[in-house]
């Protein structure tokens, strides 16, 4: 078990300390908002030595932060949209992800564009894919990545087999990287507790404290409902920080006359998981071993095939959304979009029943002058609204850290002697001491009686603190066996995650601390009692707690499969609200 000492562990008890600490402080910067962006900002708030809270209504990364493609990646795209300055940007932060921050999380992948026209689409795409090396030469300091090659129909079909031979002319194969969402946000939060921030999970604002009565009154801190026990207190800050994504209008609606001065739009996109076996792909021994995924054009954007330890996933849509933001729902309209898409270029086409898994998020984009959500802005912006408030909003995953060293400065520009952002070269929990154990699987193993593949999964998870669970495993034997219905996942990483890892229901562990709810045929159901239990043993739930948890998760899933039925993104709304969400409302 990690030491006592451990200021980065998401403990009961550290919780229970944070909860009282920001009831009793007036901390330097509020951050409101623990998505990516907002977890960021703690970090780099937290990493300047200032005093922070991070405040977020659910679980870390609950909402886009745990939905997306799971890349880090400039946006290949974009540069038809000639945003260079975005896409450079993006790559730089691609290799500051991959090689110092989170290398345990972050790795390089080949991807294939397929080409399916005349030689013209070659000179273009091949134009294109070569600024990108160019934009992001910053990847290939310190760490070999290849540049891009074109690839003849033959080499593309060795590469890919399942590719249709009639359609496919050949291909180019660039690189991008990978990520896991959900454990890097997670990373970042257990980062930002370690310099020092108070984080505070199920914890949802109701409202803003202000200096006055005025529309430009100050904003001086935050009510707060603890969805815990349904108590409430307020916490006082200095300046605070709203990293709110698609919920960025309640901020306005909370401040009133003084609205903000940007808008968010929802675009939903929705990804599909199957099994590897599903679609014929084959191992590149060119690129290490690596098997390559698919970026392919569709009428209105790109869509991505993306081989995700032994499963593909394949998104994502791109439209408007303007339900529910907290359940974004898939309809069997937007699986049969998928379906139709990635069917066009594959010699066995995929159907309904080849899906293990579906999820569905919402990217907050800028607004623009153009309702398509494919034209608003990738970029973001950084607003005060009022004084001692910052909004920030827009941009996309790989610039998280941007995003939150600019709201940070801009919080910050009236207090005294504040120094500049470290995040640019601070590595976040797990990756400390990457290169002394990435190599060790078979050492470790050998030293806690489990498979060797087990291990590396679990490094791939857990980075250099692979040794905290491997830690449970040998201590209770019953911990070093799989959690049921998913022999990916330990049961030592259930109990890790309600004891360091700030879980605090089942929902938090099967969707997000796992992926067991996306990777599975039964979608986390089969796993359900077996992780209530280990999690009972951490928090005390007693019997008729324990049921509800299941219970509740039981009805998600039902009320997930039975939007995924229905034809349109209202009956699918209205069918996933069916079930209630496991935080109580206050």
């Amino acid at each position: 078990m990690p030491g006592e000492t451990d200021r980065t562990l998401l403990s009961p008890e550290r919780r229970r300390a944070d909860r009282a600490g920001l009831a009793e402080e007036v901390v330097d910067v509020l951050v409101i908002g623990g998505g990516v962006t907002g977890a960021g900002a703690a970090l780099d708030a937290a990493a300047r030595g200032l005093s922070v809270g991070l405040l977020e209504a659910r679980d870390w990364a609950a909402g886009t932060s745990s939905r997306s493609s799971k890349l880090i990646h400039g946006g290949l795209r974009y540069l038809e949209q000639f945003a260079f300055p975005l896409v450079h940007e993006a790559l730089h932060e691609r290799a500051r992800l991959a090689q110092t921050i989170a290398p345990h999380l972050v790795r390089p992948l080949p991807f294939l564009l397929p080409l399916t026209a005349p030689v013209w689409q070659r000179a273009y795409f091949g134009a294109g894919v070569a600024l990108y090396d160019v934009l992001g030469a910053a990847f290939t300091r310190g760490r070999p990545i290849p540049r891009h090659r074109h690839l003849s129909r033959t080499k593309t079909l060795e590469a890919f087999p399942g590719l249709r031979r009639d359609v496919v002319r050949g291909s180019i194969r660039y690189w991008d990287a990978q990520v896991d969402d959900a454990r890097h946000t997670l990373a970042v939060v257990r980062t930002a507790a370690g310099h020092g921030a108070r984080v505070l999970s199920s914890a949802r604002v109701t409202g803003l404290l202000r200096d006055g009565d005025g529309a430009d009154a100050a904003v001086v801190g935050a009510r707060v409902a603890d969805l815990t026990d349904g108590s409430s207190f307020t916490v006082r800050a200095r300046s605070v920080i709203a990293a709110t994504g698609v919920w960025s209008d309640d901020i306005g609606e909370m401040l009133g006359a003084a609205a903000p001065s940007l808008k968010v739009r929802a675009s939903k996109g929705v990804h599909l998981v199957v099994p590897r076996s599903a679609i014929d792909g084959a191992e590149l021994a060119a690129a290490g071993g690596t098997q390559a995924g698919l970026i392919l054009r569709t009428p209105t954007s790109v869509l991505f095939v993306i081989p995700w330890q032994d499963r593909w996933i394949v998104g994502t849509t791109d439209t408007p959304w303007r339900l529910d933001r907290d359940h974004p729902a898939a309809s069997s309209a937007d699986i049969a979009y998928l379906l139709d898409q990635v069917n066009r270029v594959l010699v066995r086409p995929l159907t309904p029943d080849d899906i293990l898994g579906v999820y569905a998020g919402l990217r907050p984009l800028l607004a623009g002058e153009s309702d398509e959500t494919s034209r608003l802005s990738r970029e973001h912006a950084v607003v005060t609204p009022v004084p001692g408030l910052v909004l920030v909003a827009g941009g996309k995953y790989t610039t998280y850290r941007v995003m939150a060293e600019d709201a940070v400065d801009a919080a910050t520009a009236g207090l005294p002697d504040v120094p500049p952002s470290t995040t640019a070269g601070l590595p976040l929990v797990g990756a400390d001491r990457w290169t002394e154990v990435r190599d060790r699987a078979a050492e470790l193993a050998a030293g806690s009686g489990l498979p060797e593949d087990a291990v590396e999964r679990l490094l791939s998870r857990h980075g250099d603190r692979v040794g905290d669970v491997l830690d449970l495993a040998r201590a209770d034997p019953d911990l070093a066996r799989p959690v049921d219905g998913a022999p990916a996942y330990l049961a030592a990483e259930v109990v890790h995650a309600a004891r360091a890892e700030g879980a605090l229901h089942l929902d938090d562990v099967l969707t997000r601390r796992t992926r067991i709810s996306i990777e599975t045929g039964h979608r986390g159901v089969e796993s359900a009692p077996h992780v209530a239990r280990l999690m009972a043993s951490v928090h005390g739930w007693q019997p008729d707690f324990l049921a509800r948890e299941v219970a509740h998760y039981e009805a998600r899933v039902e009320a997930e499969r039975e939007s995924q039925r229905m034809p349109d993104d209202r009956t699918a709304d209205a069918a996933r609200l069916g079930a209630p969400d496991v935080r109580a409302a206050v």
